[in-house]
């Protein structure tokens, strides 16, 4: 049941599923990119299936996906974070719900704009206790840290256009000073985007992405497994 409707607290939202193959294990919401929910997201659900995962992406711009930036800032810009957020809390309770869930919460993964988003879920849905943020973009504004409940996880590229080595490190600074465990990993010579194997930048760096998803997989297991 990949494509699939689950409740939230402003009613219902569109989201892709991936389930391990035994159907138990910890669970995890994937957050997109400001592309949308589109195939490079589906997959990374299903790699996380791969690794025995619940994986569960929120659909935020409902059915709508580009391969424009500009669009893409647009509907980036246009995003209200009231929806987002009950998108989020929504995808983790649902999760939460499944009969082979383990685990004492849900994780949170997400890329670019789905990067900040993670580290939003983790400051305001108390179901995630786990957050993994890849080249964290985040347009309307921050979260108080301070309500962080688990770990954070971060992989920044040192060749990124977008964020600069120096904003990283400051928001490392500002979520440890919140008091939340938190670690960012910096990438030599990666570029925004680097994960992305299909991403338009040209930046993709399979050796930095292999590196970064092995961090990711080892963190979520050992923050998840109950």
């Amino acid at each position: 049941m990949p494509d699939i409707e689950f409740s939230t607290s402003h009613g219902t939202a569109p989201g892709y599923l991936a389930v391990p193959a035994g159907e138990s294990g910890p669970a995890t919401i994937v957050m997109q990119e400001w592309w949308g929910l589109d195939e490079h997201i589906r997959s990374i659900c299903d790699r996380l299936a791969a690794e025995g995962f619940y994986a569960l992406a929120p659909d935020l711009f409902r059915g709508e996906t580009t391969t424009e930036p500009s669009e893409a800032e647009q509907k980036m810009m246009a995003l209200s974070m009231d929806q987002a957020e009950a998108d989020m809390c929504g995808a983790a309770n649902f999760l939460l719900a499944q009969p082979g869930v383990t685990g004492p919460g849900v994780g949170s993964v997400g890329f670019c704009l789905g990067g900040g988003l993670s580290v939003w879920a983790a400051a305001t849905c108390p179901q995630i206790t786990a957050a993994v943020s890849y080249y964290y973009v985040m347009p309307h504004g921050k979260p108080d840290f301070t309500n962080i409940k688990g770990p954070i996880l971060g992989h920044f590229g040192m060749a990124d256009e977008f964020i600069p080595v120096e904003a990283a490190e400051k928001l490392e600074a500002e979520i440890r000073d919140a008091g939340a465990d938190v670690k960012f990993h910096y990438y030599e010579g990666a570029g925004h985007a680097f994960f992305n194997d299909s991403n338009r930048l040209g930046t993709y760096d399979k050796a930095q992405a292999d590196t970064s998803w092995e961090r990711t997989v080892t963190f979520l297991h050992s923050a998840l497994d109950s």
